[in-house]
């Protein structure tokens, strides 16, 4: 939907965000995200702006789906350029809260989605998830959006929300948007921004996989395991990179298959250096 031209509103205060949702007009598209924006993140931006007649963008690094050593304290942080990016996407309000405004003094309420949160990245990022769909559905009380838009490279965070969306009759249509790559394959990452000019290098052997993967599905392989195998191969001959976990599952419940046929989400994270990167395909067979 078309947009006239008004400015930005950035609000920092919960009670600030529910004055201005008041005057946003329905339906009103939401794009929740830690900043640091690169064109993953805008392209679920327009998308919400088609669809829309409101948009409203959050920017929250969120302590509680970070374990103790990981990145929290160093993820990267641009308010001022996610900002600028912002209102030339024709955003009609950005959110930016503090922690001690999500999570205030005794705090003890989480959300937990059994039989999603603990395999993939949950198996080596216990509580991760947690973390996630406790932040999300904060937002979406605070925000009260019709549709909320997230992108495909964040596959068992989207089934994660989908599911919790459903199961607590939030109302939220959750919205699946395209994965986005650069030219030469490597899916849009904030934590990109972490990688030397060599590890970015390295960092390709990810998405070849993938491409290797749904090459020997189209080349007739129905086993997952030795699809798994020859991408593990792969990513071990690049000597930057570590598997975390590679896995072939049912994308509507994350069980692995034992047979390539329908529809199969290959999913990976593999660290490049200290970097953890995560990236996926959907093969249909």
């Amino acid at each position: 939907m078309d947009k006239t031209s008004t400015p930005l509103q950035p609000v920092q205060h919960i009670h600030e965000l529910r004055a201005a949702r008041a005057m946003l007009g329905e339906p009103l598209g939401f794009v929740p995200t830690m900043g640091y924006l690169h064109e993953g993140h805008l392209s679920l931006v327009r998308r919400a702006r088609q669809e829309c007649a409101s948009v409203v963008v959050s920017i929250f690094v969120n302590p509680t789906q970070f374990g103790p050593n990981e990145d929290f304290k160093k993820y990267p942080r641009d308010l001022a350029k996610d900002s600028s990016y912002l209102e030339r996407a024709g955003v009609d309000c950005l959110f930016y809260p503090v922690a001690e405004d999500v999570y205030p003094p005794g705090y003890r309420t989480y959300v937990e989605v059994h039989g999603l949160q603990d395999r993939l990245c949950g198996k080596s990022r216990p509580g991760h998830f947690r973390g996630v769909a406790t932040v999300v559905l904060k937002l979406f009380n605070i925000v009260q959006p019709d549709r909320a838009f997230f992108g495909a490279k964040d596959a068992q965070q989207v089934l994660i929300i989908e599911r919790m969306a459903k199961d607590l009759n939030l109302g939220v249509e959750v919205v699946t948007c395209p994965l986005i790559r650069e030219a030469d394959g490597l899916a849009l990452s904030s934590r990109n921004a972490y990688l030397s000019s060599e590890e970015r290098r390295a960092a390709l052997v990810l998405s070849k996989s993938l491409r290797a993967a749904e090459e020997m599905v189209r080349a007739g392989e129905r086993d997952p395991s030795k699809v798994v195998a020859a991408m593990r191969s792969m990513i071990k001959a690049e000597p930057t990179a570590r598997v975390d976990y590679i896995e072939a599952v049912d994308p509507l419940n994350l069980d692995p298959v034992a047979e390539l046929r329908g529809e199969v989400l290959v999913a990976l994270a593999v660290f490049i250096g200290s970097t953890r990167l995560i990236d996926n395909i959907r093969i249909r067979v």
